[in-house]
């Protein structure tokens, strides 16, 4: 199974939530992208880094990178930060290709959210870390 994580920047949400997840289901692969190409190579947001690192999950390693059409392709389910991400992603959808794209937050149930808040706006991380891990624990249970 392949999972890709996909949010504006790739440098917040998306990255946490793909080592988050990746940490919960070591056995799937797992990847992260940013709708928007702003970032392209950079580590996630320092405040961001910190957050997570307070919980255990580091994600230094981790560069940004931009959605790409062959993404389709690469991975088995797509899943979004937002919806405006989910629209963004479908935009770029070959003709015939299946991949399901798919809310975060339609994997952490009873959550009364339906996008992941980005923290980069919000300052939030630790309650961006909180969505995200409950909606990793649905993902994992429903794979």
């Amino acid at each position: 199974m392949r999972v890709l994580f996909v949010c504006l920047g790739n440098i917040c949400r998306s990255p946490a939530a793909e080592v988050v997840f990746r940490t919960m289901a070591p056995d799937v692969i797992t990847d992260s992208a940013g709708t928007a190409g702003w970032h392209v190579g950079k580590p996630p947001y320092g405040p961001m880094q910190v957050a997570a690192e307070t919980r255990g999950y580091d994600l230094s390693d981790r560069r940004a990178r931009q959605f790409q059409r062959d993404d389709f392709n690469r991975f088995d389910l797509i899943i979004a930060m937002d919806d405006a991400n989910q629209r963004d992603i479908e935009a770029l959808r070959p003709e015939g290709a299946a991949t399901p794209v798919r809310l975060f937050t339609d994997y952490a149930l009873d959550c009364g959210m339906d996008h992941v808040p980005d923290p980069y706006y919000t300052r939030d991380f630790d309650g961006t870390l909180d969505l995200i891990e409950r909606a990793a624990r649905g993902l994992k249970t429903a794979l």
